[in-house]
């Protein structure tokens, strides 16, 4: 009787309760596991001590990551078996690489260039197992089709681009979280649209332990930070969404997102890949140092320069990346070019607003 309801079970009928089941198993496996996590990581010392460029005080457990590794491949394990296990055992393998690199950053310290290595490992071996890898631009710049190793190169850039993207956002509490929930449940409906359902369990599963570790990022008392073990488990599997939709959208010539998607990726994830491109141009321009050199020029480093709350901080720039999302879907059908122009006015001019605002307040009181 199972053997023949998994060989009659087809997931697009049943995607509310695969996503609804997902979700649960997500949060009810990392709403149990970080209480644990809080009590070794205390007991143990292993501590996120504040510093010169922290944006807390005190010290605070940074050990998130493992709640997020855990729930999502428990959530994955369970609900994969009808689904493309191929693809999502290669997502699993990849992530676990970086959990561990992430760990061991976590608790002892790690070069960028080990990290570096794990990453392209994990982003390389999906590229070529499930040949899922950017073929070409949609047109921006006159760019369609790459050259196949043109291809795989740019596709690894993008995967180191965007893991290290997340991993250098977090830095205040709730905002990588925030702005990878947002990621995901973006991605997850535009994976439905497709009928990708496999992509659709996955960011169900990642948003259900989000939801866990957001509760816990914000809170006061039971305070926990994702550290470099979730920040790069969730940038590779952002950078596996964004690949893939690009890939699906490229792929055929009559897909819903064909002309457009490059744009709206760029739009899911603009805030990150901003303040990335910002943060490197000042440390390698400006300062003449390394762009992993860290330091306090973040835009949410502003944003709590300005005034803000840390809590106000991350709704502004999650509200500010949500409005970007909606520019970028109602104009999807206007022409590639003039979709990147419109999307990147409109960002440049909402997050400068609040500096500009400051400015203005900053003249007055003088």
């Amino acid at each position: 009787m199972v053997k023949e309801l998994l060989e009659n079970f087809n997931p697009i009928d049943y995607v509310g309760f695969m996503v609804f089941i997902a979700v649960a198993i997500s949060l009810i496996i990392s709403f149990a596991s970080y209480p644990a996590i809080l009590l070794v990581a205390l007991k143990k010392n292993l501590l996120d001590k504040s510093g010169d460029r922290s944006s807390h005080t005190g010290t605070v457990p940074n050990l998130g990551g493992i709640g997020i590794y855990l729930s999502i491949v428990v959530s994955i394990t369970i609900t994969g078996a009808p689904l493309e296990t191929k693809s999502l055992f290669l997502i699993l393998g990849g992530i676990t690489v970086l959990f561990f690199l992430g760990l061991k950053d976590d608790i002892l310290i790690l070069s960028p260039r080990k990290k570096l290595i794990g990453q392209l490992l994990a982003a390389f071996l999906l590229i070529i197992f499930t040949d899922t890898r950017i073929y070409g631009f949609s047109g921006i710049l006159g760019i369609s089709i790459m050259p196949y190793w043109v291809s795989v190169g740019f596709t690894l850039f993008v995967y180191l681009l965007i893991i290290n993207a997340f991993n250098l956002i977090d830095g205040i509490d709730g905002l990588a979280g925030s702005l990878a929930l947002i990621a995901c449940i973006a991605f997850g409906i535009f994976f439905y649209k497709y009928e990708d359902i496999s992509m659709v369990v996955l960011a169900a599963s990642s948003g259900g332990a989000l939801i866990s570790f957001l509760y816990f990022n914000f809170s006061r008392r039971r305070k926990m930070f994702m550290g470099d073990s979730g920040s790069m488990i969730l940038g590779f599997i952002l950078a596996v969404f964004a690949v893939r939709f690009i890939d699906s959208s490229e792929s055929k010539a009559i897909s819903l997102f064909h002309n457009s998607s490059p744009v709206i990726v760029l739009s899911i994830l603009f805030f990150p890949l901003l303040d990335t491109l910002r943060i490197f141009f000042i440390r390698i321009v400006v300062h003449k140092k390394s762009p992993f050199a860290a330091d306090n020029n973040h835009l949410h480093h502003r944003f709590l320069k300005c005034g803000f709350s840390h809590k106000q901080t991350t709704i502004t720039i999650v509200v500010t990346n949500v409005v970007l999302i909606f520019v970028a879907y109602f104009s999807r059908n206007f022409e590639i070019n003039w979709q990147l122009i419109l999307l990147l006015i409109s960002g440049t001019i909402l997050y400068s607003l609040y500096f500009i605002f400051d400015w203005l307040r900053g003249m007055k009181s003088n």
